[in-house]
């Protein structure tokens, strides 16, 4: 059974930080892109940072230079540390994993992020 399990989310003030993680269980880890992504309220989901098996990444213009990710395929698990936060990043933060080639796709629970005064 496939696991994703985000943790380390929770209520920051503006210009704070957060680290997110995810485990993941029940796949080959270092086979998968790792990718999060959050929903706003009202808003689609939409991409924030990946990181492919290569260790290649990629950001939302958003986070560019305020969030990155990272994965530690020795304990399948993968890191979004987020800094400089803005109100605007407040949403429900998923973590996914991704097999292209096989058309895999898996989601964790999400994880709520508030940025708040």
């Amino acid at each position: 059974q496939v696991q994703l399990v985000e943790s380390g989310g929770g209520l920051v003030q503006p210009g704070g930080s957060l680290r997110l993680s995810c485990a993941a269980a029940g796949i080959v880890f270092r086979n998968y892109i790792m990718g999060w992504y959050r929903q706003a309220p009202g808003k689609q989901r939409e991409s924030v940072a990946t990181i492919t098996t290569g260790g290649s990444l990629d950001y939302a213009d958003s986070v560019k230079g305020r969030f990155t990710i990272s994965r530690d395929n020795a304990k399948n698990t993968v890191y979004l540390q987020m800094n400089s936060l803005k109100p605007e990043d407040t949403a429900v933060y998923y973590c996914n994993a991704n097999y292209f080639s096989l058309g895999v796709n898996y989601w964790g629970q999400g994880t709520q992020v508030t940025v708040s005064s």
